[in-house]
C-alpha cells in the first residue's frame, strides 16, 4: 500500500511548490502528474525535502538529459538497475522509452532477469558489462574500467548511485 500520498499543488507550502513547478517545467514535463496534479514516482517524496528533492532531481536531469551516454546505452544502463534492484516504477517506465529506442522484448527481458544479451553495438555492449559489474560487485576489474573512458564510468557510476537510491526510496514509500 502506497504510504505517500500524492499531494496536488494546492496543498503544498512555497518551497515544495517551487520544487513542483521546477520538475513540471523541466523535460519530463507533465509525464510525471497523476490524475489529480500530483507528482507520482519518485518525485513525490522528493517534496518532503525540496532542498534535497531539489538537488536529487536535478542530479538525475544530469543523468538522462547531459551525459555522454547514447540515449539507448542510457537506458540499457537504468534498465540493469531496475531490474537488480527489482524496481517495479523505474522497469515500467523506462521499457516504455527503451521500446521507442528501438528495445525489442527479448533485450528488455534479458535487462529485467539479468539473462545473457548479446548486444551488436559496441557501446551498449560495454555500457552493459559494465553496468552488470557495478551492481553485482559494487566495482569494476582492470579490464572492465578500460573498457569504456574515464568520463563514461564516472557517469556510470554516478548513474548505478542515483537509480539504485531512487529503487530505495521507491520501495521505502511503496510507489
Amino acid at each position: 500500500m502506497k504510504r505517500l500520498p500524492s499531494k496536488p499543488p494546492a496543498h503544498l507550502d512555497a518551497d515544495a511548490l517551487a520544487l513542483y513547478e521546477k520538475i513540471i517545467a523541466g523535460p519530463r514535463g507533465n509525464a510525471m502528474l497523476d490524475d489529480a496534479g500530483g507528482l507520482i514516482g519518485p518525485f513525490n517524496a522528493m517534496l518532503l525535502s525540496p532542498p534535497v528533492g531539489d538537488a536529487l532531481q536535478e542530479l538525475g536531469a544530469a543523468i538522462r538529459y547531459r551525459s555522454v551516454l547514447s540515449a539507448r546505452a542510457r537506458e540499457i544502463a537504468i534498465l540493469v538497475v531496475a531490474g537488480h534492484c527489482d524496481s517495479a516504477f523505474e522497469q515500467r517506465i523506462h521499457e516504455e522509452i527503451g521500446r521507442e529506442l528501438g528495445l525489442t522484448d527479448d533485450e528488455l527481458a534479458a535487462l529485467r532477469t539479468g539473462a545473457p544479451l548479446d548486444l551488436p553495438d559496441p557501446e551498449e555492449a560495454a555500457v552493459l558489462g559494465v553496468t552488470r559489474a557495478l551492481v553485482a560487485r559494487a566495482d569494476l576489474d582492470d579490464a572492465e574500467y578500460a573498457r569504456l573512458g574515464e568520463r563514461v564510468v564516472f557517469e556510470l557510476t554516478t548513474l548505478v548511485g542515483y537509480y539504485t537510491t531512487l529503487a530505495l526510496q521507491l520501495r521505502v514509500f511503496r510507489v
